[in-house]
């Protein structure tokens, strides 16, 4: 009898895992279900976006991007020959570059400087400066465009890249120095006293102790701030000139003409798209990481 239970027993045990994953493979289906159908609406755009970019002009008016399924003939590299024979697209990526680089590095490091100060250094007047920091997460750039137009205009700056990049630091610093700050608080407080002990300076403890655990925080916030950069519009179309105009602005002055220009258009859009991308897919756990630091403070 006892054998007989035992058995039974132990068939019951091997049915409960396989009805329970059977019960959760069912519980999870119309979720996937509906994260498959979002994932294909997100790229659809996507996707349509780069198969026109390798359609020529004359086939982009007389058909959608969706005939290529039957006619693959369409495809050519003709229209990214042509873009990177045009001067100006060539110039507004190389501004592109030029702006979004130094305005990432300048924030991470004026930033990771600031938040050591706010997070380990004893000062007069640290709280009431966090706070500052803190409120002007809250103010839109639009407030700032037209006062910060003239000082550019009485310095000299306007329209020039250096103007781009000054307003895009600016801007980016409050974020930044919060998020920092949350995260270098939460690093062990007895490895930053034991350097202190041991005789090292305040920069000696931030480069050799803090940089090297806030690291993910800190590249985080670089990838942040570069893609932030990258995409925008209405700082550079404020504030940068005919000639130091980024990709965005020279995308934007091809929709004047719209109807002649989509093989320009396509391709330029893709390439100032297609850089985001590969920085997002080849980054993503640090945006994880970035969004987490200082939650649990």
């Amino acid at each position: 009898m006892s054998a007989v239970t035992t058995t039974s027993d132990t068939e019951v045990a091997r049915r409960e895992p396989r009805s329970s994953r059977l019960v959760a493979a069912l519980t999870r289906a119309p979720a996937t279900v509906l994260l498959a159908v979002v994932a294909i609406l997100w790229l659809v755009p996507t996707i349509g976006l780069l198969v026109s970019s390798f359609r020529t002009a004359a086939d982009n008016a007389d058909s959608g991007w969706w005939t290529v399924l039957t006619a693959p003939a369409q495809l050519s590299l003709q229209p990214y020959r042509a873009l990177l024979d045009d001067p100006s697209i060539v110039s507004a990526f190389v501004n592109t570059v030029l702006i979004t680089v130094p305005s990432a590095l300048l924030v991470v490091a004026v930033a990771s400087l600031a938040a050591y100060a706010f997070a380990w250094m004893r000062f007069p007047g640290r709280d009431v400066l966090f706070l500052i920091v803190v409120g002007l997460l809250v103010v839109p750039l639009q407030v700032a465009l037209i006062p910060v137009a003239r000082l550019y205009d009485l310095l000299g700056l306007f329209g020039t890249i250096p103007a781009v990049v000054l307003f895009h630091v600016a801007f980016g610093l409050p974020f930044a120095i919060f998020l920092l700050r949350n995260f270098f608080v939460g690093l062990p407080h007895e490895l930053l006293e034991a350097a202190r002990m041991d005789g090292a300076s305040e920069w000696t403890v931030f480069s050799r102790v803090v940089l090297p655990l806030g690291l993910p925080a800190i590249a985080s916030l670089l990838i942040f701030q570069f893609l932030w950069v990258w995409n925008d519009l209405l700082v550079a179309l404020v504030f940068a000139g005919g000639e130091t105009q980024p990709l965005t602005v020279a995308i934007r002055e091809q929709l004047r003409s719209f109807s002649a220009n989509i093989d320009v258009i396509a391709p330029a859009a893709f390439l100032q798209m297609l850089v985001p991308l590969i920085v997002f897919f080849a980054f993503q756990r640090y945006f994880v990481q970035g969004l987490l630091a200082g939650s649990n403070r």
